[in-house]
Parts: structure tokens; C-alpha cells; sequence
């Protein structure tokens, strides 16, 4: 696709499951670039089967899939049509691991495939595909079927995602491929490969798939040079993410410092060069506080396309956030602000996680207290190698003696949440734990008081819709 034809607004792609297909789809037919996380797309998946599947979008787009008897299969065992007892947990998945289970590796690809084509469905418009590179293990098989769904463009941060290029020319074939797994601790002398063979999973000859367009969201113009010189295939553009920004920050640059508040302080280091970036040659578009009145107008005035923006259609009609977490989010906006932590310790990542301060969350360090902690399901864990030279699993935010058993540090678990369980709360799929239902855990950027301008004085809700006439200044009173 020409690079001129992307639109100055990408709806940014929160996971989990909060940009789902029905926000990216309203985003999209209005004219920009939607965007559905693949982040977790498989459990979620799963439990929308297991809920009962309310409109019967799941069973009609994987009726649509180019694997019908793996859908099929896949329908037979989980699909719940008066949904699950209450109280029940849900049916969980394998954990990932460098040779997962065959559910798994199926429940990607029709996660990436049905989400994309609910997005896509009935209309022309432009439809994104956002993943973290930090999760490396799903992400070939999300690829290969989102693709199969026509996504037009795959958005990746969280990391350097260097090999994905190259793998979408490979995808596109049907060509088995590979992307580098982050290995701690490893003493090997070549690089740990995941690797995808997408000739496994073809029930039928199909032609080349159409190549999605790849734009990096990165940090920093050095990250920029690195992906516009030393990618494996073509990027059509970056996302330029701020510190303000939501979800996933990039560290600080340099010695790390903290404000009074145990915040990570970010300095001159961390600001982008936008026009050295303009030199590159590349469109860009501005993510992290531009989610405002003029946002749009000021990056244009830095040489870019457009902005990304999360926070504003995050709480909107669309989006995949549980209909709770958005009147309590209302409730407190009315009362005051509502303080946005970026809290260093949050995610077992290592990575500044931007937490809202919401009652009834697990930001209430009591109700964090409570909870008992478990790790089951798993994206988020870290990959070692053990004394013996295998592979194994770790996460901070899982039982402190398991940790510590597999050579972590105890101190490294300290304050340390369970993001996976968290944010499947966050959106209405949280488990019931014998010691009781997950609580949600809400990420968000620093823009919730433009919230408050699109809600009003009525406190009422505002649609996808809203947010593109407030973001272009077409409508004074959305």
C-alpha cells in the first residue's frame, strides 16, 4: 500500500483484549486505522467460547476460517452454549513453551484470524494487528492468522522486534520462520530460536497472503536507525512512544532515578529528535500525551503523520473494557482526578507499567495484599536457561518459593503483579481462583482528564466516534 494513504489517527492496540474487534471496526469505518490486540488473543478466545459466545461472532467468524476442521475441533471441546456455571473456572490452555501444545498453537491462529476478520467484516477500511515483543511465543502463529484475515498493518513494541519483517515475507509464502527468543541468564553461544512451520497447519493449498504493512513502536531515534537499517525485511513507518504513554513504557534511559513517589524519572535522553527522525524518510506518527485537542495539530507542526492514541478510546462504548471498570472509572473522574502511577515494579517484565488508581483494583495495595499468587497463564514469564542447559519459565509475579526455586531473586518479586490475570479481569474474563474471582489491574495513560472533557457534565458515554471528531476538532460538543 502507498505510505500516503494512512490515516493521521491509529487507535492504539491495548491488551488485553480491551481493543478488541469492535472498537478497531468502528475506528476503521470511520476512516482511520483501527487496531485489535493479539496480546492474550488465544485465551480470550477461549473464554468467549466458554461464556457462551453472546452474538455468535466467535462461531461465525471461525466458521469463515481457512481451517475448518480445526475450528471445528476446536468448537466441539470448548464452546459452552449456555455458557459456563457460575462460579466455574475457566478451561485453561498449556502454557507456552519453545514446542507448545497443539491447542495452543491453534487457538493463535484463529485468535489472530477471527478477531481480524470481525474487525474487517462488512467494509474497507484500514485494520491493524498490535503485539508485544516482549511475548514472543504466540506471535508467528498470531502472524499467520491474522494474515489469513487481511490485516493491512502489525504494530509491535515492548521491545527490539528486529526479525518480524523478515517473517511476514516468510508468512506471506507459507514459508516456515523463526524470530529470536530472549534467553536471561543464557551461557549458549548461538541465539534460541521459536520457530513456525505454517505448511503443518494448512488443511488446503491456498495462495501467497497479502504482506501487512510493519511499523515498530520504538522509544528513540536510535531504535529507529536500528530498524530502518538492520531489520530482516521492509518497515513502512514507526509509532513514536512517549513516557506518557499507557501500558508498557521503555525504561529510562541511563542511571535509573525515581521521583518521591518511587516514579521513574525520565530526562533530555529520553525526548526524540523529531527531525532528525524526519531524515529517515519514514512516516511517522506520535504516541504517549497526544490524545488531546490540538494533540493532532502539534505533531503535525513535529513532521509527523498522525498520533496514536489509547486512553481516550479505551473507556469508550466500543472497547473491550467490563462495563464495571468503566462506571467506576466514571464515578471517580466525577469526584476529581484520578491519579495514572507509572509504577516500575508492576510488571514482571521490568518495564514501567502506567497503573490507573481505581477502587476495587489491584492499585489498592490491600486487595493486592490478599490475593494468593499464581501463574497460569503465562505470557509474561521469562524464559532461562537452566544449570543443565535447558530451557525454563520464570515469572516475578508467580509464587515467590517457585521463583526463587528456579534461580530467581526473591527481591525481585517484591510488588510484583500478575498482569495476564489482571487484565482478562480488566475486560470481563477473570478467573475464579480457589482463593477467590481476579481483580482487574487498569492500565492507562496520563490523558484520563480529556475523559472527562469527552464525557461531559452528564457523565454519560461517549462512542469511537466521539474520540476521531474530538481528536480532528470537527465536533465541539461530541
Amino acid at each position: 500500500m502507498d505510505t500516503h494513504e494512512w490515516p493521521p489517527i491509529i487507535q492504539g492496540g491495548m491488551g488485553i483484549g480491551v481493543s478488541n474487534w469492535l472498537l478497531a471496526r468502528s475506528v476503521s469505518q470511520a476512516g482511520q486505522l483501527g487496531v485489535v490486540s493479539g496480546t492474550g488473543i488465544d485465551s480470550v478466545l477461549l473464554r468467549r467460547l466458554q461464556d457462551g459466545d453472546r452474538g455468535g461472532h466467535m462461531l461465525r467468524a471461525l466458521a469463515a476460517a481457512p481451517w475448518p476442521k480445526m475450528a471445528q475441533s476446536l468448537v466441539d471441546r470448548f464452546y459452552l452454549p449456555n455458557g459456563r456455571t457460575p462460579g466455574k473456572p475457566y478451561a485453561r490452555l498449556p502454557l507456552w513453551t519453545l514446542n507448545p501444545h497443539k491447542f495452543r498453537t491453534m487457538f493463535a491462529m484463529l485468535g489472530g484470524f477471527v478477531e481480524v476478520w470481525l474487525a474487517k467484516e462488512k467494509h474497507s477500511g484500514l485494520v491493524g494487528l498490535n503485539l508485544l515483543t516482549k511475548v514472543t511465543l504466540p506471535t508467528l502463529p498470531i502472524l499467520y492468522g491474522a494474515m489469513h484475515a487481511r490485516v493491512d498493518a502489525v504494530l509491535m513494541g515492548a521491545g527490539i522486534p528486529r526479525e518480524i519483517p523478515g517473517a511476514l515475507d516468510d508468512l506471506a509464502q507459507h514459508h516456515a520462520t523463526q524470530i529470536r527468543a530472549d534467553v536471561v541468564e543464557s551461557t549458549a553461544k548461538s541465539p534460541t530460536w521459536v520457530h513456525f512451520d505454517p505448511s503443518i497447519w494448512r488443511e488446503q493449498r491456498t495462495r501467497d497472503l497479502p504482506r501487512p504493512a510493519f511499523f515498530p513502536i520504538i522509544g528513540a531515534n536510535s531504535l529507529a536507525l536500528l530498524m530502518a537499517k538492520k531489520a530482516t525485511g521492509s518497515i513502512q513507518g514507526f509509532v513514536i512512544e512517549e513516557p506518557r504513554a499507557g501500558g508498557h513504557n521503555a525504561p529510562p534511559r541511563g542511571p535509573k532515578r525515581f521521583d518521591a513517589e518511587g516514579q521513574p524519572l525520565y530526562s533530555e535522553r529520553d525526548q526524540v529528535d523529531y527531525a532528525a527522525l524526519s531524515r529517515l524518510g519514514y512516516p511517522f506518527w506520535l504516541a504517549g500525551g497526544f490524545g488531546r485537542a490540538n494533540g493532532l495539530r502539534e505533531a503535525w507542526g513535529h513532521g509527523a503523520r498522525g498520533i496514536q492514541v489509547g486512553t481516550l478510546f479505551a473507556y469508550c462504548q466500543e472497547s473491550g473494557l467490563s462495563t464495571d471498570v468503566k462506571t467506576v472509572l466514571g464515578r471517580t473522574l466525577a469526584q476529581g482526578p484520578v491519579e495514572v502511577f507509572t509504577d516500575p515494579l508492576a510488571s514482571p517484565t521490568g518495564f514501567p507499567f502506567k497503573v490507573a488508581q481505581i477502587p476495587g483494583t489491584l492499585s489498592d495495595p490491600d486487595l493486592y495484599a490478599k490475593r494468593t499468587r499464581i501463574c497460569d497463564v503465562g505470557y509474561l514469564r521469562d524464559m532461562y536457561m537452566t544449570p543443565t542447559g535447558t530451557i525454563g519459565f520464570r515469572c516475578a509475579s508467580e509464587p515467590v518459593e517457585d521463583y526463587v526455586r528456579k534461580g530467581g531473586a526473591a527481591q525481585d518479586t517484591i510488588n510484583r503483579k500478575c498482569l495476564c490475570n489482571g487484565l482478562m479481569a480488566a475486560v470481563g474474563y477473570g478467573q475464579t481462583q480457589p482463593s477467590g474471582p481476579e481483580l482487574p489491574i487498569i492500565t492507562t495513560g496520563d490523558g484520563l482528564t480529556e475523559i472527562a472533557a469527552l464525557l461531559g457534565s452528564t457523565g454519560t458515554s461517549y462512542s469511537a466516534r466521539d474520540v476521531i471528531h474530538y481528536l480532528l476538532g470537527t465536533s465541539d460538543n461530541p
